[in-house]
Parts: C-alpha cells; sequence; structure tokens
C-alpha cells in the first residue's frame, strides 16, 4: 500500500514538475524560443482545444448552411421548395384541363354541337337500379293544352327572368330584336360566295361598340389580322363577333347585356384599310346575314 501510495504521490509529482521546450537554431546553438511547460499545462491546453473545437463543430452544424453537405441531413428551405413547386404543378395541370374542357365546349359551340354535362348520381346497393336507367311518364291532354296555349301566348316575345336576363323565346330568329352594334353605313355587305361572312360598318371615329344581344364574352384579344376582337356568345348558341375594334372594353368571361359597350370602333388588323366594324352573326356554326335581322 505504501508503494502504491508512493507511485501516486510521485504521477501527481510528475504532472506539476515544470519542463522547458526551447527552439534552437541548428547552425549557431542560439535559442530563439523557449517556454516553460508542465505535463498539466499541456493537459489543460489540449483539453480547452478540443473542447473548443467541439463547441464551433456544433455551432457549424447546427446554425449554418454547412450541414447540408453532411450526409443525413435534410435542407428544409429545399423540401419547403420542392412543396411549392409540386403545389403550382398540380394547379397548373388543374388550369390545363378547364383550358382544354373551355376550349373543347367553344369548338362545340361554334360548330353547333351540344354540349352535356355530366352528372354522376351515387345509387343504393340496396335498391334497384334499373329505375335509374328510364324515365317513364304519360302526358295527358290537359297537359297538351296547357302547353300549346303557353307556347301560343309567349311565342315571339322576348322575356326577362329574375336576374334580368334576356331570354329567348321559342320563336323564330327573324322575329328577335338584335341591338345595332354600332349607327353607320354598311360599305362591305355579307357575301357568302366571297367567303366574306360579315358586314364592315364605318361609324364615327372613337363610337362605342355594342352588344347585340345579352351574353357572355368567350373571346377578348388580339389576333396578327384583325387586331382587337371580342366575341360574345349568347343563349341557344348564337354567336357575335366584332373585328378590327381599337380597344376591348369587356373581358373573357363578363356577362353583358344587351346594349352594353364593348368595343371601341378603330382599325386593328393587317386586314384592315380603314377605320370601321367588321360585324359577324352566327348560329349553330352557321354565318348569319347581319343585315336580314339588325338595322344599321
Amino acid at each position: 500500500m505504501a508503494k502504491k501510495e508512493e507511485k501516486r504521490k510521485n504521477w501527481f509529482r510528475k504532472l506539476r514538475d515544470k519542463y522547458r521546450l526551447v527552439i534552437i537554431n541548428e547552425d549557431t546553438l542560439e535559442d530563439k524560443y523557449s517556454v516553460r511547460l508542465s505535463r498539466l499545462n499541456v493537459f489543460v491546453v489540449i483539453g480547452m482545444s478540443v473542447l473548443v473545437l467541439s463547441v464551433l463543430t456544433f455551432y457549424l452544424i447546427a446554425y449554418t448552411p454547412l450541414k447540408e453537405y453532411i450526409p443525413g441531413y435534410e435542407n428544409i428551405a429545399l423540401n419547403k421548395k420542392i412543396i411549392g413547386l409540386e403545389k403550382k404543378i398540380d394547379s397548373l395541370e388543374y388550369y390545363k384541363q378547364s383550358h382544354e374542357k373551355y376550349i373543347s365546349d367553344i369548338k362545340k359551340i361554334i360548330s353547333g354541337e351540344t354540349i352535356v354535362d355530366t352528372v354522376n348520381i351515387q345509387k343504393d346497393n340496396n335498391e334497384n337500379p334499373a329505375k335509374y336507367d328510364t324515365i317513364s311518364y304519360r302526358i295527358t291532354g290537359a297537359d297538351s293544352a296547357l302547353r300549346a296555349e303557353y307556347e301560343r301566348e309567349t311565342s315571339y316575345k322576348l322575356l326577362y327572368n329574375q336576374d334580368e336576363e334576356l331570354m329567348y323565346s321559342n320563336g323564330s330568329l327573324n322575329r328577335l330584336l338584335f341591338f345595332p352594334p354600332v349607327k353607320g353605313m354598311v360599305v362591305n355587305s355579307y357575301n357568302k360566295l366571297e367567303n366574306h361572312f360579315a358586314c364592315d360598318i364605318v361609324a364615327n371615329a372613337e363610337e362605342p361598340v355594342k352588344a347585340v344581344y345579352d351574353g357572355v364574352v368567350i373571346f377578348s384579344g388580339w389576333t396578327l389580322l384583325t387586331g382587337y376582337v371580342i366575341i360574345v356568345q349568347h343563349p341557344f348558341n348564337y354567336i357575335s363577333v366584332y373585328k378590327h375594334n381599337n380597344a376591348v372594353l369587356k373581358k373573357q368571361g363578363e356577362r353583358v347585356k344587351a346594349g352594353d359597350p364593348i368595343a371601341i370602333i378603330g382599325n386593328s388588323g393587317e386586314l384592315s384599310t380603314g377605320p370601321h366594324l367588321h360585324f359577324e352573326l352566327w348560329h349553330n356554326g352557321i354565318p348569319l346575314n347581319p343585315e336580314e335581322y339588325i338595322n344599321f
């Protein structure tokens, strides 16, 4: 036991023993630098250095972008950016599908096809599904008489619904009252043989172009040949087209009423030779002579 105690004291004594570290010039044997050290000093300096390096390493990993280069650490900002891009892609995909559906519907309207809205009906598995396939009904004599009386009284009349929107009757097209788009002089009439499916109307400069009937703007923009163009979809597949405008006043998707200003007469587009309105009227994809239905 005494020997062990003596060895322990000697070990602590050695820790405190002083040593001199001397740097000598090999050629001249001159002392260039010297420092007194002990083993305890060396251990303390090494321990503090390791501690400082550990703290610095932790700070760099936890609070600087350097952690992104360490395997196993994720880039939170990059993940957020990826999630945002995924949402934008989903939105663009939805917009693309909606736009394609819209263009398809417009083509069907112009060609006169019928647009069918599909409605999914949840069927009860416990019920007989056959009853959803067909609907049987019986028309009585009183029903027919009432229908005939209603059609006779409302034929060839313009009606407004509860939203004050102009509605068509089931009468003939030439009985409908179309609002003149502009008041002016027709200088180039409708000519099917020359593929001129419109009337060219000259009016005063800056004259407002007005909607001929209630409807929805399905196109409003610029084309190289016909300049500023606006197209309005009316009930029952009627379409009015206004070309060579100086400016358009309505945007795509806006609702308009008969007589509302929708554009300014102008001279835009490569096919225009002077200020005028190029007006077209279509029904079920067939061009109509506007002069037969509108008094310019």
